[in-house]
Formats: C-alpha cells, structure tokens, sequence
C-alpha cells in the first residue's frame, strides 16, 4: 500500500509541476534561511577551533561602573590589576587566562605596508584555547614573565611576511619591534572575538597595559571551569568575588558590575530586554531562547500556512479522482493516508533542495569572506530538526484538506465541484 502511494505521490508532483515547484520553494527555501542562520550563529558561539571546550568557558568581557550623581555608567573590559589582585585568587577554575583588545599593527614586506592585529596574552591564554599549531609552540607562562620578545602568527600572516608557513624561529618587525616566532596557528576566523588575531604577543612586552592600576582596562578574561557541572560553581565564586571588589574612588563610583558569562550570554546580557538596566544580574538567556523560538516557528509556520491553502486547492482539482476511487471502495483513511504520504514526500524532496541551497549559500559567503577567515559549514543537528520541522508542518498543511475530501461523498466528488450540497 505504502509503496503504491508513493508512486502516486511522484505521479502527482510531475503532473503539476508549476505548482510542485511553488510547494517545494516554500519549504526549501525556508529550510534554507533556516539553516544559513544557524550556521552563522553556530560559528561564533558553537563549539570550533581554537573554542573547542566552550561547554566549560566564561568569559568576562567587560566591567560596568555605576557613577556617582547620575553621572551615568562607564563599561570597560579588566585591567591587569584587577586580574591579578582579585580573579586570578578565584578557587573553582581550572585556568584563567586574558586577552587583550585588538591593536592595529603594520610591518613592511617587499611589496610595501601589510596591516596587522596584534593581541596582547598571557601563557595560560594558549592552555585553554585549542589553536591548531602548523609548526612550533606557544609562548609559555616563563616567557612571559620575563618579557621575551616572542610571538606567534597565524598562517596567513606567515605567509605574506615570509613567504612560506615553516619560519619557526626567525624574525619578524612590527611596529618597529623585532619578535622571534615560536609557532604559527591556522588561521582564526575574525567572528571568535576571544581568540582571534594576526599575531599574539606576550602582555608584559606591553608597560602601559602591564602599569594600568585602574578597575577597568584592557583585557578581557576567560574562565576554564575543570568540568561542564563546575560552570555554575565558577561563576557563583567570580559574583561572590565581585562583592570584595574594592571601588577605588568611590566619590565617583557608584558601584561595579561584572559577569563571568558564557560565550552567548556575553550577547545577550547586553541585550536589555528589560528597557535599559545595567544592572543586570540575569543574562536574558530565557528570554533570547524565547524570541527565537517563537519567530522561527512564525516564520516556517507562514510558508505551512501558504501550502494548505495550496494543497486544498490542488486537492479540489482532483475530486474526480476522488470520487472514482471512493466509488471503487477505497475509505476515508485510505485517502487521508495517501495525501499524507504525497506532502511527506513534498516535505522530504524540499528538505533536501534546502540543504543543497543552505550548502551553495554557505560556500559563496565563505567564497566572499565577509568575515575574514571565516569558513562557515553546515550544521546537521540543525538540518535534522529543521526536517523534522518541515515534515511536521508539511503533515500539518495536507491534514485538513486530506480529512476535508476524504468525508465527500462519491457522487458530489464526481460532479468534479468539490462542494458538499
């Protein structure tokens, strides 16, 4: 039975194929949107290289002070004092490394300037990332500490300084300054704002960063917890630890705020849902789950709503058949059945149209590099619950006009109206 509805199904969609083509853009198209999204999302908040432990990261991007008089607020990421005197005590993590903010650097090749950012880091920054070295090692903590004139490049950089990947050990200028590259990673796709970079140095190469006393300064942190249970216990000590933060001129600060966030808590702790707050000690998680669940279902449940009126249309044209077949015996749930398995099949072929198009889409954007270093790829969890969505819908849209024909009579099917008198 099964096997003769699906030859039917395929018969169909050849009969018609204007309006074949019409069912199977609404949904490839929409799995498409859908998976493109995901993939971008995926990417910078997904588990990649050199971000492969994200379940177990915190990061601490910024420091909010509160000012005094209404003088409003002042965000700025953490200076090395307060990394040193107060996160670096913290008990629960199993490494705690930082990052500076980006600088724009330039070093000169035979072809003239070639602009570089440079990072600021520490040792530990390379024993919590999981950068894939081509060749050499990272900077170690020794090396830090003593302000060793070392670096390490990404591959591209490596190349358009030298010529070549293999330079582990020689010498590279910037700014000036001369370093000696112990290693050199694959590139890092610009979307990673942790780990991204050109060139990594040592922080201590850097006086003033290393001199700033202030709360708020320059680097931003991250928390390795030793397992993904152990995150909430981090960050609970870091908040218990932001209450012994002492202001340093409390005649102009109010107070301080500061979160160990994930990587997407990090986003969506700045979105203030609840009209501007800074003080915001939940990171609207909840509430960012919420919304996108609820446009992603609104916006695959238009296209479900445009293929019922479409079936119920196609479905009236061919109430003769109906008619025939009801007149030959066939029942209501044998019909019901077969229009089922033609929108199953409609659901599936447009599926996997939509994985090929989200597949095209996704190697022109990483074929235009509007994110340097960027390589986006698909996400298969997402393809499958985006099917399964599109089945579920695809059921949902051949339901009522299946159920609506399946209880007409023979001789009104007939007449070929479709209209019960």
């Amino acid at each position: 039975m099964l096997l003769s509805y699906l030859k039917i199904a395929w018969k169909v969609l050849l009969r018609r194929k204007f309006f074949t083509f019409i069912n199977l853009f609404g949904v490839s198209f929409t799995l498409m949107i859908l998976l493109v999204v995901m993939a971008l999302v995926d990417h910078v908040v997904g588990p990649n290289m050199p971000e492969k432990r994200i379940d177990r990261m915190l990061f601490v991007n910024t420091i909010r002070q509160q000012m005094a008089d209404d003088h409003g607020w002042m965000n700025m990421p953490a200076s090395l004092h307060f990394v040193d005197d107060y996160v670096r005590k913290l008990k629960t993590p199993e490494r705690i490394g930082i990052m500076s903010n980006i600088y724009n650097a330039t070093a000169f090749v035979k072809s003239g300037l070639l602009p570089l950012d440079i990072r600021y880091t520490d040792g530990e920054f390379w024993r919590i990332l999981d950068f894939e070295f081509l060749g050499g090692r990272a900077f170690t903590s020794s090396e830090v500490a003593q302000a060793q004139p070392v670096c390490v490049l990404n591959e591209t950089t490596a190349r358009n300084y030298f010529g070549t990947a293999d330079v582990v050990g020689r010498t590279i200028e910037i700014d000036l300054k001369r370093y000696r590259v112990s290693g050199v990673v694959r590139d890092v796709s610009a979307a990673h704002i942790a780990s991204y970079s050109d060139v990594w140095v040592p922080y201590s190469l850097s006086p003033s960063l290393a001199r700033d006393n202030r709360i708020g300064g320059e680097f931003m942190i991250v928390l390795l917890a030793p397992t993904t249970a152990a995150v909430a216990a981090v960050r609970e000590e870091y908040q218990q630890m932001m209450r012994r933060v002492e202001i340093p001129n409390p005649k102009e600060v109010r107070a301080l705020y500061s979160y160990a966030d994930s990587m997407l808590a990090s986003f969506t702790r700045a979105l203030h849902f609840d009209g501007g707050s800074q003080t915001l000690d939940k990171d609207n998680m909840g509430t960012f789950y919420l919304i996108c669940t609820v446009l992603g279902l609104m916006f695959m449940l238009l296209p479900a709503l445009n293929l019922v009126n479409l079936n119920v249309t196609r479905i009236l044209e061919r109430s003769s058949e109906i008619g025939v077949r009801k007149a030959f015996g066939a029942t209501g749930s044998n019909l019901v059945g077969q229009f089922l398995v033609e929108n199953v099949v409609l659901a599936l072929v447009g599926g996997l149209l939509g994985l090929g198009l989200a597949a095209g889409a996704l190697a022109l954007l990483n074929e235009a590099h509007i994110v340097a270093y960027a390589q986006f790829a698909l996400s298969w969890r997402v393809f499958g619950w985006g099917l399964l969505l599109a089945l579920v819908f695809g059921l949902m849209s051949g339901v009522y006009p299946a159920w609506k024909m399946s209880r007409l009579s023979p001789v009104v099917a007939l007449r070929g109206s479709g209209e019960q008198k």
